[in-house]
């Protein structure tokens, strides 16, 4: 139903239950509930729109909303849910202790004593999702462990989109972004990423 929201950042908030936040969208506040490592980094800004990638879930009793900084993280977590007995709850648990990359090397590995680290996750329930989704996650288009590594900046996507523009594969742009990371003094500078990436290209 949803697949981003864009707005402002106007309240985090810690619980019991999670960590949320609320995004405004167009006068509407829209609370989200988030993994521990965005909570931590995003920022309340009010003259700052930021983008996150969202889902849907209901059940009888409730709707949620969850919110991830990256697309691949979203979709994780998406293929986290359809393993019976893995609620929002325990996929939120195994994205906290794990980021997307990672979660998915160790569920193809096999790892599943790795796994029982994330909160509430044991041997048994361990094996069993790397029984449902090492076959899954093995023929899904997975985020590559270079992408992974590249900031998620306004700069960075800007790069992306005026690449694509001009023709570049996905593939090419983002071996690109990943090599000239180390080159980078400022990651929100959409000139410098602009330029050094166009410069790694033409070479």
């Amino acid at each position: 139903m949803f697949d981003y929201f864009k707005g402002y950042i106007t309240d985090k908030r810690k619980t019991a239950k999670g960590t949320y936040l609320t995004i405004d969208v167009a006068g509407v506040g829209y609370l989200l509930e988030v993994v521990e490592r965005d909570f931590i980094n995003t920022s309340i800004n009010e003259n700052a729109v930021q983008k996150l990638y969202v889902l849907l879930t209901h059940r009888e009793d409730a709707m949620s909303l969850y919110g991830f900084s990256n697309k691949e993280t979203r979709d994780i977590f998406q293929i986290l849910l359809s393993v019976s007995g893995v609620g929002a709850k325990m996929a939120i648990a195994l994205l906290n202790e794990f980021d997307a990359c990672d979660l998915i090397s160790l569920v193809i590995d096999g790892d599943f004593k790795e796994l029982t680290r994330a909160k509430g996750v044991g041997p048994k329930l361990a094996q069993k999702i790397i029984l449902e989704l090492k076959d899954k996650l093995m023929k899904t288009e997975l985020p590559k462990a270079s992408l992974c590594k590249i900031p998620q900046s306004q700069a960075f996507e800007d790069t992306q989109s005026i690449l694509l523009s001009l023709g570049y594969e996905e593939k090419e742009i983002e071996d690109t972004l990943a090599k000239i990371l180390p080159t980078i003094d400022d990651s929100t500078n959409s000139e410098e990423v602009i330029r050094k990436a166009l410069t790694c290209l033409s070479m």
